[in-house]
């Protein structure tokens, strides 16, 4: 009988370690089938050597970076105070997000920054013509002190993928 006790131990535990093995190659292939960040980036961002990437998506998120009014491919924000900033600022986001695989309706989050809080009223008012009335984004809004090329806006997004 200790001999039959002893026999079923082992052949217990050598199926749990089997069990353990399988549970663990799936664990691996599953990780495997997953791909992980891919940093994505234009020729109009590489041009300008930045040290980042213009978007990145991990699964079916795009994390974009932020958005400023700069005329692409160049370090110099359009003329015309915040709603014309705020237009090319959107202009740009809508391209990165299409040559991404992602577009307005897909938009989840937005960060806004602004220069200057006063002018958060005339920036809604570019902005909310991007987005259908009953699905905007999730948002925070803020002001800071200063912003990269003189920029009076800088917008960043999170969109799912189409």
């Amino acid at each position: 009988m200790n001999r039959l006790s002893s026999c079923l131990s082992v052949l217990c535990l050598g199926f749990a370690f089997s069990q353990s093995v399988d549970a663990q190659q799936e664990s691996s292939s599953a990780q495997a089938a997953q791909p992980g960040p891919e940093y994505l980036t234009s020729p109009a961002t590489t041009v300008l050597k930045r040290p980042f990437s213009e978007a990145v998506r991990v699964g079916n998120i795009l994390y974009l970076s932020g958005f400023t009014g700069r005329i692409p491919g160049t370090n110099t924000v359009v003329p015309g105070g915040i709603q014309a900033e705020t237009t090319q600022v959107m202009e740009n986001i809508k391209g990165a997000l299409d040559r991404y695989g992602s577009d307005f309706d897909h938009v989840v989050k937005c960060t806004v920054m602004l220069l200057d809080i006063k002018e958060w009223a005339p920036m809604n008012e570019v902005y909310r013509t991007y987005f259908p009335q009953d699905r905007m984004p999730a948002r925070s809004a803020f002001a800071t002190n200063g912003l990269a090329f003189g920029a009076r806006v800088e917008i960043e997004c999170l969109a799912t993928m189409r």
